[in-house]
């Protein structure tokens, strides 16, 4: 007989899909935590990455209607509990069981809905994107991890943020030429991408670090079951990160740095001893 719970599984099957299909590190990150927390993560990456998809890849189509129709769908999901798009029916079964506030999930539609229109940010743009695009799905992941213990993510939110917003800047970085050349957007404030300089490039690169080296101190604090995973991904970011580093600013213009899967399994395996010893 079919039931609700083998919905749900179709539902989760589809996100866990989209996350393999779209993202391996996030995969390999993900399959790094405790299995309780894969299905969830999971369902916050199928929610995040159907948005950006949105406003990144439908360009023969209406992105405006399509996000508005997609954020209306998202409150009447979490609202009814239900929804016949799997994607949101396994996201708003996240958002109920484990309280993720509106406000985060608003707040990221609004920087997708910035993707639209902006092209170019100041300083007070660029953080209202990164704060949306990336701190607050940095929150969404805490929320789930500290499993109702308010406690442990009033304290461990400010290193949340901080690894969202390096994970988010090191995106911005390697995918310069996609963002500038085939979408027109510039994301860091006051550069100019036809004469961006190797002094630009280590500024961005030393307020990447900065956010590093914050988060690492939360990683660190982050339950058992959590700790391992996010942990993996952060050393695959901060991998590709000293990468970029290495290269002068007018590689990162015209290729798209990568972490070749091989040397994604090295890093997964190292972390994995570093773990097992204590050495975090």
């Amino acid at each position: 007989m079919n039931t609700t719970a083998l919905y749900d599984k179709v539902c989760l099957k589809a996100s866990r899909t989209t996350t393999r299909s779209y993202s391996t590190s996030f995969s390999l990150g993900i399959r790094s935590l405790d299995k309780r927390f894969h299905d969830p993560i999971h369902a916050i990456y199928g929610f995040v990455r159907f948005a950006d998809e949105i406003v990144d890849t439908f360009h023969q189509h209406d992105k405006a209607a399509l996000l508005q129709r997609f954020w209306d769908d998202t409150h009447r999901a979490i609202a009814e509990g239900i929804s016949l798009n799997p994607i949101l029916h396994s996201f708003q079964s996240v958002v109920n069981r484990y309280g993720i506030e509106a406000e985060l999930y608003d707040t990221f539609m609004r920087s997708m809905a910035m993707d639209l229109s902006d092209t170019l940010h100041d300083q007070r743009s660029y953080e209202t994107y990164i704060l949306g695009s990336a701190e607050v799905v940095g929150l969404m992941c805490l929320r789930v991890f500290c499993e109702g213990d308010d406690a442990l993510y009033q304290r461990l939110k400010p290193a949340a943020m901080k690894l969202g917003a390096a994970f988010q800047k090191v995106n911005f970085l390697r995918d310069l030429k996609d963002d500038h050349v085939n979408l027109g957007r510039t994301y860091f404030p006051g550069i100019d991408m036809r004469k961006l300089s190797q002094a630009d490039k280590q500024a961005i690169e030393a307020d990447i670090e900065a956010d590093f080296d914050a988060a690492l101190i939360g990683i660190r604090q982050l339950p058992k079951g959590a700790r391992f995973g996010v942990y993996v991904a952060y050393i695959y970011y901060l991998n590709l990160f000293r990468k970029i580093k290495a290269l002068p600013f007018d590689r990162i213009l015209c290729e798209r740095v990568r972490v070749r899967n091989r040397r994604k399994i090295a890093l997964l395996t190292t972390s994995y001893l570093r773990h097992s010893l204590g050495m975090l």
